[in-house]
């Protein structure tokens, strides 16, 4: 069985993040596993409201942010999937780690 590790990273630091990326596929490429990706989304934009009270009622024009995503795939290659995710990353971004065990075709299901 092949197992397929999927990161989804994200930032509002779209330099830090592309950054981090490029090292991380540089890495998975040297040490001779299979990355697809990074794959990106558009940018979400988050808006929180400010209040100029503790409660509801008067407003200043509430905060926005860009929030950016890469999403890749680390195929096979368990010992440098599971070196590259334990790795320290900035604080500006969340990572979130994925694992699918994928059977081979013409396999029987269990």
């Amino acid at each position: 069985m092949t197992f397929v590790t999927k990161l989804s990273l994200q930032s509002g630091d779209r330099a830090v993040l592309e950054d981090t990326v490029s090292d991380l596929v540089s890495t998975v490429e040297r040490k001779g596993a299979e990355c697809k990706g990074p794959h990106s989304s558009p940018a979400q934009t988050i808006r929180a409201p400010q209040y100029k009270q503790l409660q509801p009622g008067d407003k200043f024009s509430p905060w926005e942010y860009s929030v950016y995503t890469r999403e890749m795939e680390i195929h096979g290659a368990d010992e440098i999937a599971r070196e590259v995710t334990s790795q320290e990353f900035p604080d500006s971004i969340h990572i979130e780690v994925e694992i699918d065990r994928k059977k081979p075709l013409g396999h029987k299901r269990d």
